[in-house]
């Protein structure tokens, strides 16, 4: 059946790019985010849908309408944990096409990013190139939008159940995110212990599917633990979940662990059978 099929929130801090390059505390999560890889692709996607923290867009809902994604991924904040990445993966112009057409007719602002120049940044890059390695699935991408509140953010989410849909497309939705975010220099640094234990409550809950629940509290809790973005990825895989009706099943794969006072941790969500 069409539509967004599962849901899950990603690492992709640059220091995890490659398993070489990664600290052995990150290499836990590369560990979880190649075995989500193998879950998402026994799901039968027909696309990849990816939302990064780290595609920033200040008014409008771009996505990606190429054929074809190809280029050179730099971490322009840290040249030298990712000084030059390749990728190299199919894009999905029709669903792509359909997200714009959906977002558009429910009254916000959408349009095509079909660049031929456009680069990817590592928020895309990180988690995919250890999920999917090889490049077998098709993927959109999504930015956050800094004009789109969490509200806007939550309804996008369910919209792109529509679109998906609507274009006839098996999608599965990754929010590449941490959770909590404040930002330390030291890269072996935890968050707080109350930010910690914010992150675990959250993801226990949506391990067990309140992701309406989690929606509805996300504001407050975004700004008590500083949540990436504001929170605006999480709020879009919350949305998007929401749509997929209220008996939901979440699990984890790998560690919750640390990146520079940062809480980072993959967990997949789906109807529950």
């Amino acid at each position: 059946m069409a539509g967004i099929v599962a849901a899950a929130i990603v690492p992709h801090a640059p220091r995890l790019a490659t398993w070489d390059g990664a600290p052995e505390f990150g290499r836990p999560l590369i560990e979880g985010l190649r075995a989500l890889g193998a879950a998402v692709r026994a799901l039968g996607p027909d696309t990849i849908l990816i939302q990064s923290a780290h595609w920033v867009c200040t008014f409008d809902w771009y996505v990606t309408c190429q054929a074809m994604h190809e280029g050179v991924c730099i971490a322009s904040e840290a040249p030298d944990l990712i000084p030059g990445q390749r990728y190299r993966r199919n894009g999905d112009p029709a669903l792509g096409a359909a997200i714009v057409t959906t977002l558009s007719e429910a009254g916000l602002r959408s349009r095509e990013n079909r660049s031929e120049h456009y680069s990817w940044d590592y928020g895309g890059v990180v988690p995919l190139g250890h999920m999917d390695p090889d490049g077998t699935l098709p993927v959109v991408e999504l930015p956050v939008v800094v004009c789109a509140d969490l509200a806007e953010s939550r309804r996008v989410g369910g919209l792109l159940d529509v679109a998906a849909k609507a274009a006839g497309k098996r999608v599965v939705l990754l929010g590449a995110t941490a959770l909590s975010h404040a930002l330390v220099r030291t890269p072996s640094d935890w968050p707080t212990p109350e930010r910690m234990a914010a992150d675990a409550a959250f993801l226990d809950r949506l391990e067990a599917g309140d992701a309406a629940g989690l929606a509805d509290e996300l504001p407050a809790w975004a700004k008590a633990n500083e949540a990436e973005m504001g929170g605006r990825v999480l709020a879009t895989v919350l949305g998007a979940l929401e749509a997929l009706g209220p008996c939901l099943d979440g699990r984890r794969f790998g560690p919750y662990a640390q990146s520079s006072g940062t809480g980072n941790a993959a967990i997949l969500v789906a109807p529950a059978d």
